[in-house]
């Protein structure tokens, strides 16, 4: 019997996943509301408390960075809840606090450029690790320090943010204790008992 541990799946790759009869289990990305089993992060109390002490320190143009799989066909709920929380913050919200970028490094890169050509962001919520090293590239190689400049905030963790001097404003998350819920859905599958 095959099963699937499928990690930080995009909304097309879990929907495939859910469709079929094979046990699948969806470890975070985009599995809201799908037949299957899954296991994910609430991230939406600390974004709450990350934009309301941004705004408090004073600022008013924050940009989420996420990949094309997070905002379309339409922006991930977790995306939705940030544009929210700007409106209930008294910011009006647009394009440029999710901008639309090409999901590669060159448009990346594009994106970075445009918001920094006019109205330069205050705050940049890096959506992955991964965009986060890349910002920070960015950041440095146009003389811009964080803190002091802009501020960065990323949802998810990395085991080199413990290496950082400041250190980085991130939701911290533990992994381990996850696998305890995997691991049971592993057993469950292996007895032939459903588990979705």
């Amino acid at each position: 019997i095959y099963a699937w541990v499928v990690q930080a799946g995009s909304r097309p790759v879990l929907e495939w996943f859910a469709a079929r009869p094979m046990p699948a289990f969806a470890l975070f990305g985009r599995q809201s509301q799908l037949p299957m089993a899954s296991l994910a992060t609430l991230k939406s109390p600390a974004l709450a408390e990350a934009l309301q002490r941004l705004v408090n320190l004073g600022h008013r143009r924050i940009v989420m960075l996420v990949r094309e799989d997070r905002r379309k066909p339409t922006p991930g709920l977790f995306e939705r809840r940030f544009l929210e929380e700007l409106e209930r913050l008294g910011i009006e919200t647009g394009a440029y606090n999710l901008p639309d970028w090409e999901d590669d490094s060159q448009g990346f890169h594009r994106c970075l450029d445009s918001l920094f050509r006019h109205t330069p962001p205050t705050a940049l919520l890096p959506g992955e690790p991964s965009l986060f090293f890349a910002t920070q590239q960015y950041l440095l190689g146009r003389g811009f320090v964080v803190p002091r400049d802009v501020s960065l905030v990323v949802f998810d963790d990395h085991p080199a943010f413990d290496w950082f001097e400041p250190e980085v404003s991130r939701l911290r998350t533990d992994i381990r204790r996850r696998i305890p819920r995997v691991v049971q859905w592993v057993e469950n599958v292996a007895n032939g008992r459903e588990d979705r």
